[in-house]
């Protein structure tokens, strides 16, 4: 095969490829146009009217020898892994795309962080994938999915996002899902996450371990979304919905703080970004927070428990396990079960 041109892309941009070409991006055929880009940022839907608010970029730190109707392999490693068909190269404002996605230009935003260290240098155009990666089991693409959605007779379909190990409110979301439909697909990140974040593995087995014996295994399947964090909070939210809605979910759990980070969100901004939007496909089932309260007698949430229990309601934070365990010290049960605390001690630095 012969190409005008080639460039290497980082383990991010080979994902996104990936997710472009099998259709997980759907209805993205390719990194964006710097038009594409500012209309997704600026009004949450691509110039063909179509609703979508994460930039799926093809950035650089430095200019590309490349210009529109060039054909560009996309080498990892040194070895191409796609081909681009060059629409445009162009320049980013970084600063005013960060705000319009992200609310902030603030770097000790991760999601700003990395929008920044990828460069202000861009291509944009259509893409296919020359050679897929390893995958594991659980990396399923969407016509996969779907196919095994079909062949159980699932005809609802709840999706649960997560980037973290399973704690006590997140399998309250599950069982939820699971009263509402056929299956629940659980569908952990396996990308690039926050430094402080659970590893990949981690979260995997504990889930794992969750479902084999505290759930109905043959109504909840648990596949990785090869895809990194960008922590944007409300509009990752939306793009969460989207991208299961690809995979084949009919409802999607939307719970307190979406895809946040530290207090750059409102709690329930997640919630309400869909109420600007027209329906996108797939019921977004809207959570508020869920925590433990001994006066209810066990997980409730702000629907179910009365205002008067509210100075006993025991918070559900994974940064409250996490620092724990790098403490020494086991989590309540209240918070997680006692079975997942060997896994989780598994990915905590320091922990006893």
């Amino acid at each position: 095969m012969s190409w005008d041109g080639a460039v290497e892309i980082g383990e991010d941009e080979r994902l996104d490829l990936e997710n472009l070409a099998t259709g997980a991006f759907h209805p993205l055929k390719g990194f964006l146009t710097r038009e594409e880009a500012l209309s997704v940022a600026h009004e949450m839907r691509l110039p063909t009217g179509e609703v979508w608010t994460i930039p799926i970029l093809l950035q650089f730190r430095t200019k590309p020898k490349a210009g529109p109707g060039d054909r560009v392999a996309l080498l990892h490693g040194g070895e191409a892994v796609g081909v681009l068909e060059v629409e445009e190269a162009f320049e980013l404002d970084l600063r005013a795309l960060a705000k319009a996605v992200f609310g902030t230009e603030r770097e000790a935003h991760p999601g700003v962080a990395r929008l920044y260290a990828k460069g202000p240098y861009a291509l944009g155009g259509r893409v296919a994938l020359l050679k897929p990666r390893p995958r594991t089991p659980l990396e399923k693409t969407p016509e996969e999915a779907r196919a095994y959605f079909q062949a159980r007779g699932w005809k609802r379909v709840v999706a649960f996002q997560t980037r973290n190990a399973p704690h006590r409110a997140h399998e309250y979301l599950i069982r939820l899902g699971l009263e509402m439909a056929d299956g629940v697909l659980v569908h952990p990140i396996l990308g690039a996450k926050k430094a402080d974040d659970f590893p990949t593995e981690t979260v995997l087995e504990a889930y794992r371990y969750l479902i084999a014996h505290f759930l109905p295994a043959d109504r909840v399947a648990l596949f990785g979304l090869a895809t990194p964090m960008r922590y944007a909070g409300p509009k990752e939210a939306v793009f969460h919905a989207l991208v299961r809605k690809n995979f084949g979910a009919t409802h999607f759990l939307v719970g307190r703080d979406h895809a946040g980070v530290g207090d750059f969100y409102e709690p329930y901004a997640a919630h309400r970004i869909f109420d600007q939007l027209p329906p996108l496909g797939i019921e977004v089932v809207r959570v508020g927070a869920v925590f433990h309260c001994p006066l209810c007698g066990g997980m409730a949430s702000e629907r179910t428990c009365p205002e008067g229990h509210m100075e006993k309601r025991l918070a559900i934070s994974m940064t409250r396990v996490r620092a724990l365990l790098r403490e020494g010290k086991a989590p309540p049960p209240e918070l997680v079960r006692p079975e997942l605390v060997p896994i989780l001690r598994t990915g905590v630095v320091g922990a006893g």
